[in-house]
């Protein structure tokens, strides 16, 4: 269990919460949560939603966000609405939701790990201020009816805690079959009249806030037009949205066995599941990190018809498809599964099933390739921005080693980059590089790699230290705990260790 505390560490979710209770809207949000959680309808959000406490609270959150400087199809950012006063921004919300007609979206594509580009969808800075209005009402309601073991785009959870179920089913439930299914461009692909029926479903019935809704869903594409399905990535309120979507999916999986409501009565979950396994029962567990999911089954009969009847679920009732060359059963016992950029097996230690674990090929071989682009950056710019630079190839490393660092062999995969890389480094870095065995000024590198100073090769570019690449351990991760909520005044105090 998570250690109590009054905030989560977190800087931004702690600025998050400062906002929430500086402009007064935290009781708000809590409220709304506990009406969801007692399946209330709510019909008149438009009112919260145009509050001058919400309004001022999305644009304080708008000002810390990064993204707000990068404009849309009207060519404005943040700073072009940071000399409003508040009583002008919350005009300006107001009178936009009045008569809400969102402008066109700009078109970004970004380069995937696998070569193929991804669409993004940038709209204009007065549409992020209205989605994150709408979002801080709808996401305590959203919030109370997600599924517990969902761990994409919600606060507080991360991929890890999604890598930590993983590990906990395997070592404590000893399930090793795996029904991997990867939907078809799933973002592309949102039916927009399942998922409005979805909102309405979870008790948003407020009709002037359903149209707002299907209006940001319809909003012009540059250089494509009117979308007829699916949900831009890179709006403030699509991630939600995806929850919402893929929330029946949760539920319907977790029904079969983990939440199934049984007639009888029963103390603790473990002897409701001692019941359920003397029937004909189909035990399996669903893990979700947004549209990358695993069902976990516990016998391979019943990994193949889960897999089939999962197919034909999201078909029929979501109107997905999924790929059949990247869908398949895996037995973890023989085979690798891959999830979030981390590669699961399981092996066979002191007469139980253990997982083992390392970074997936392809992200292994993006870091390689990251990497290497980045030494050539540091060795092609001008003397003043080495500093910078270095920097730069600093916080990559670090950023693998804190992601990947729950892996079971992470040292190895990283010591296997690291022999790759170094040769780019002493060659392309030659001129401007200082090698120090067990000596360093760096005071960022000791505090970061203190038992990395004696052992290890320190090379200096300038005054800065070349973080290790293969400076990492091990550490498991650990399951979420299931009180942590931003919501209730005792969730609020649990803190992940």
């Amino acid at each position: 269990m998570g250690k109590p505390t009054s905030l989560p560490e977190n800087p931004r979710k702690k600025s998050e919460l400062r906002f929430s209770e500086y402009y007064q809207t935290q009781d708000m949000y809590d409220e709304l949560y506990r009406l969801s959680k007692e399946n209330k309808h709510f019909t008149n959000l438009y009112n919260l939603i145009i509050d001058e406490r919400n309004i001022i609270r999305a644009y304080r959150a708008m000002k810390t966000n990064k993204g707000a400087k990068t404009a849309g199809t009207d060519g404005k950012t943040i700073h072009d609405i940071k000399n409003l006063t508040e009583s002008e921004v919350v005009n300006l919300v107001r009178n936009k939701l009045a008569d809400y007609k969102p402008q066109s979206v700009r078109r970004v594509m970004i380069p995937k790990p696998n070569g193929k580009l991804r669409p993004l969808g940038i709209p204009t800075i007065s549409d992020r201020l209205v989605q994150q209005c709408i979002l801080q009402i709808l996401k305590p309601i959203v919030e109370a009816k997600l599924h517990p073991h969902n761990y994409g785009f919600r606060d507080n959870r991360s991929a890890h805690h999604a890598i930590a179920r993983v590990h906990h089913m395997v070592h404590q439930s000893q399930i090793t079959y795996v029904v991997d299914v990867d939907i078809k461009s799933f973002f592309d692909n949102v039916d927009h009249n399942i998922l409005i029926k979805q909102v309405w479903n979870m008790g948003i019935r407020d009709k002037r806030v359903i149209s707002i809704l299907k209006k940001l869903l319809k909003a012009p594409i540059e250089g494509e037009g009117i979308p007829n399905k699916g949900t831009p990535q890179g709006g403030i309120i699509s991630p939600l949205l995806s929850n919402i979507y893929l929330n029946d999916l949760d539920w319907w999986v977790s029904s079969q066995w983990e939440t199934y409501q049984s007639r009888h009565e029963y103390s603790s979950h473990s002897k409701k599941y001692r019941a359920l396994k003397t029937t004909n029962m189909k035990e399996i567990w669903i893990v979700r990190y947004a549209d990358d999911f695993k069902i976990l089954c516990r016998y391979y009969p019943t990994a193949v018809k889960t897999f089939h009847a999962t197919r034909d679920w999201l078909r029929k009732r979501l109107r997905l498809d999924i790929s059949p060359e990247k869908s398949k059963i895996v037995n973890m016992k023989t085979n690798y599964t891959e999830f979030l950029g981390f590669k699961i097996k399981t092996v066979l230690k002191k007469g139980k099933w253990v997982v083992k674990s390392y970074m997936c090929d392809k992200a292994k071989q993006k870091i390689l390739k990251d990497l290497r682009q980045q030494i050539k950056s540091i060795q092609r710019c001008k003397p003043e921005n080495v500093n910078f630079q270095v920097g730069k190839y600093n916080s990559m490393v670090l950023g693998y080693h804190n992601y990947y660092k729950v892996a079971t062999h992470i040292n190895k995969d990283m010591c296997e980059i690291e022999y790759k890389i170094l040769p780019a480094i002493k060659s392309r870095l030659k001129d401007i590089i200082s090698l120090k065995k067990g000596l360093t000024d760096d005071k960022s590198y000791k505090k970061l790699y203190p038992d990395y100073i004696k052992t290890y090769r320190i090379y200096h570019v300038g005054k800065r230290a070349l973080y290790p690449i293969g400076g990492v351990k091990t550490k498991p991760p650990m399951n979420f705990n299931q009180n942590t909520c931003d919501y209730t005044i005792e969730g609020r105090k649990y803190q992940q260790i």
